[in-house]
């Protein structure tokens, strides 16, 4: 069974939500993909992984780079069910998403105001099936995460 969870960004934008995501998935000893599709968005999580964590920066490379296999987060531009760097974590950090996501673990869709009705769309769409766990998270004024409705 797939988890989804749904990240409605009301505060902060994903550059400021992602890398914390990512240090979790690390952390648990997983691999993460992160899929934004335009180029100015994945130089902008580049650059947050290099910097965001005061204790240093988060080890990543982007799709295509000779050393992908071995990077434990990999940034693309589209979606390979079976990433290089054999990622079991999805990111759609552009809000968009993409069916193939399902074969990951766990996805998660981070999604401005721009993009609910689309995240309300895919919602439903997955509510309806038995084979994906969907969880929706909301930030609050001081920028902590909690489930919710």
């Amino acid at each position: 069974m797939s988890r989804v969870d749904f990240y409605r960004l009301t505060r902060d934008p994903v550059e400021r939500v992602l890398p914390a995501i990512a240090m979790r998935i690390l952390d648990n000893g997983d691999r993460l993909l992160i899929v934004a599709g335009p180029a100015m968005q994945r130089q902008a999580i580049d650059e947050a992984l290099w910097t965001v964590q005061p204790a240093g920066f988060l080890p990543h490379g982007a799709a295509g780079s000779p050393d992908e296999a071995i990077e434990p987060i990999l940034i693309a531009g589209t979606l390979d069910s079976s990433p290089p760097n054999r990622a079991t974590h999805l990111a759609l950090a552009d809000g968009e998403w993409r069916d193939a996501a399902l074969g990951f673990d766990r996805v998660f869709l981070l999604f401005d105001n721009s993009r609910i009705d689309d995240a309300r769309a895919t919602w439903r769409g997955l509510a309806a099936r038995d084979d994906v766990d969907n969880r929706f998270w909301k930030q609050d004024d001081r920028g902590r995460w909690s489930e919710g409705p």
